[in-house]
């Protein structure tokens, strides 16, 4: 099932990363999709705090993927924005290097095809001045409770 919801505020997409981070588990792959300044790093600020991640959580465009393993759960924090093709994401490997914790990958969208059937997009989207922020489930993640989030 998919769901939606509104954040009118950053208080609010930080604590919605919060929430999110209780559903996640070993070898999960979530991907963040939305246009630059949606909340994209916001939200996935918000799920290192709920992980116990205690290193501030900055974009990885620069350098492709950030690694934080001092949570509950490690987790890979990638931005694929700047790969030129599929191979190139296959070849870092990051869905088994994360296998162990979860994948976050920011600008996901373009790489959905190199994914596993298992995985969750979430979309960001500017609605004047809130965003609205859409789950959607693929694979095993239509059996997890989505629904807890709003």
């Amino acid at each position: 099932m998919s769901v939606e919801i509104r954040s009118s505020s950053p208080d609010e997409t930080l604590a919605l990363g919060r929430r999110f981070a209780a559903l996640l588990t070993a070898g999960d792959v979530v991907v963040l999709a939305g246009r630059l300044g949606t909340g994209k790093t916001l939200f996935a600020s918000g799920v290192a705090i709920g992980l116990g991640i205690s290193t501030q959580i900055t974009s990885p465009t620069f350098v492709i993927e950030k690694v934080y393993r001092d949570g509950f759960l490690p987790l890979i924090h990638a931005d694929v924005y700047r790969l030129g093709s599929l191979a190139e994401f296959d070849d870092l490997e990051l869905v088994d290097e994360g296998s162990d914790g979860a994948v976050l990958i920011e600008w996901g969208d373009t790489i959905l095809d190199s994914l596993p059937e298992d995985h969750l997009v979430i979309r960001f989207v500017i609605d004047g001045d809130d965003r609205v922020i859409s789950f959607a489930p693929h694979g095993s993640w239509h059996e997890r409770e989505l629904a807890v989030l709003t």
